[in-house]
């Protein structure tokens, strides 16, 4: 394990990292720091094209190299971790290790500059989580999204095992409703269930999750 450095205390100021700002729960998660006046730094490969907005600074990098997402992380206030994949046919045969090797990256990186505060997404099936899904839903999630929630869980592990302060948040399903603020954060394994939730209510969470320093050293699901 990596220890973190303490020699780097970050400013309240300071931007909150968005890895995988350019889609889906990471691009809301920045206009939802943005709408809240924060500064935010969006990492993503297609991070050159993002349209300028005050208060954003766009880093352009690949999410496993390690100079790129220090290039990012370099006095940051913290980090949300939302990348995802498209979803393909090879999903079904093809091993997945973006999440896992980003994530191992991402640690080592973390650590060395003294960023300690990482809010990370998975979803609900990753990890522990899986036991409170209905046979039912074990199996076609199995069948579809096996190998990419088998990285999920390796990447669980890696952050469960970190030094940081770090919050895993494991949404159910997702839908692109609006913002509603009702949001259940579910953080005992008995009352861990699926169903539905938006992707701007989650982003919403990420990033209050970060003001508030809530849910430190936990693993919760996200519910409506």
């Amino acid at each position: 394990m990596t220890e973190v450095s303490n020699d780097v205390t970050p400013h309240p100021d300071a931007p909150i990292v968005v890895l995988g700002a350019t889609s889906g729960i990471g691009a809301l998660v920045v206009d939802d720091a943005l709408r809240r006046g924060l500064s935010v730094r969006g990492f993503a490969r297609g991070a050159d094209k993002m349209p300028r907005r005050d208060g954003l600074d766009p880093v352009a990098g690949d999410a496993r190299n390690p100079d790129d997402l220090a290039q990012a992380v370099a006095g940051a206030r913290a980090v949300i971790y939302a990348l995802g994949i498209k979803e393909r046919p090879a999903m079904l045969w093809e091993q997945e290790t973006l999440f896992s090797e980003s994530t191992k990256a991402l640690l080592d990186v973390m650590a060395t500059a003294g960023v300690r505060r990482l809010v990370a997404v998975t979803g609900f099936g990753a990890g522990r989580s899986r036991a409170a899904m209905s046979g039912l839903e074990k199996l076609g999630h199995g069948l579809l999204l096996g190998r990419v929630y088998a990285d999920k869980s390796r990447q669980e592990e890696l952050i469960e095992n970190s030094p940081l302060d770090w919050t895993i948040a494991r949404p159910v399903i997702l839908t692109k409703g609006p913002r509603t603020g009702n949001v259940r954060v579910l953080s005992k394994p008995s009352e861990w269930r699926n169903g539905l939730i938006s992707r701007s209510d989650v982003a919403e969470y990420l990033v209050r999750s970060v003001l508030e320093g809530a849910n430190i050293g936990e693993s919760v699901v996200l519910a409506r």
